[in-house]
């Protein structure tokens, strides 16, 4: 099955002054945000993508155009709504700070299945239209690109930690223990046994080692783990 790195958009001034931007329009990185993205696009650059999918948020359009530029051939890009920001409702725009002293920000923290913002969107509905839309978007690189193809998603925080949390097998009242840093890259293959989580969070090193596939080398199907642990990404034994 294909492999899907899951980006998250580099800082921001809202990330940076402490502002929950939402779907605020106009919202872009910043000088080091701008660094950010270059660097997970060079770390990207060796790995052939199919396909980069993105948030329409310009922090998100940003970061994925930092990615295409750094591959050799330009890949195409896609406008994915299911991968936009939770709409925050009436919280957008406002200061952490003072979301931190609400109740509802509680209820964010130790049962989001159950938190609905204001004048928004649940964070139930949030995981199942980006958990649809990422499996959506993999069965169609499958179907055009094959089982070696690897794709990006760039996305945002909460969002990115409920794909992660389905991908996990964690319900959504326990995807707070994830963490999703600015310009971080997570690696999720979906076999057709399980998904497999590569990486999360990952924030420095080469990518080139998801170019090759190297389970047929352990002698079982792509979508079965292997006992023992296998040979890992260079292939082999020892």
């Amino acid at each position: 099955m294909p492999t899907v790195l899951l980006v998250r958009h580099g800082r921001t001034t809202a990330n940076a002054s402490g502002i929950l931007a939402g779907r605020t329009p106009g919202v872009r990185l910043d000088d080091v945000g701008l660094q950010q993205a270059a660097d997970a696009a060079a770390r990207i650059a060796a790995v052939p993508l199919a396909r980069v999918v993105s948030s329409p948020l310009e922090r998100c359009l940003e970061t994925a155009d930092a990615i295409r530029a750094r591959q050799e051939a330009s890949p195409p890009a896609t406008l994915e709504p299911g991968l936009s920001e939770c709409d925050y409702g009436d919280w957008q725009g406002r200061p952490l700070a003072e979301l931190a002293r609400e109740d509802l920000w509680r209820v964010v923290q130790a049962t989001p299945s159950s938190a609905t913002f204001p004048a928004g969107e649940s964070m139930l509905a949030m995981h199942a239209r980006a958990v649809e839309a990422v499996r959506r978007i993999d069965a169609d690189v499958l179907a055009e690109h094959g089982p070696d193809a690897v794709w990006a998603a760039v996305s945002h925080g909460d969002v990115l930690k409920a794909i992660l949390a389905d991908a996990l097998g964690m319900h959504l009242d326990l995807f707070q223990r994830l963490h999703v840093d600015p310009a971080s890259v997570s690696i999720v293959r979906y076999g057709t046994s399980r998904p497999q989580v590569l990486g999360c969070n990952t924030l420095a090193g080469d990518l080139a080692w998801l170019r090759p596939r190297t389970e047929d080398a352990d002698g079982v199907g792509s979508g079965d783990a292997v006992v023992g642990g296998g040979a890992g990404p260079h292939g082999g034994r020892s």
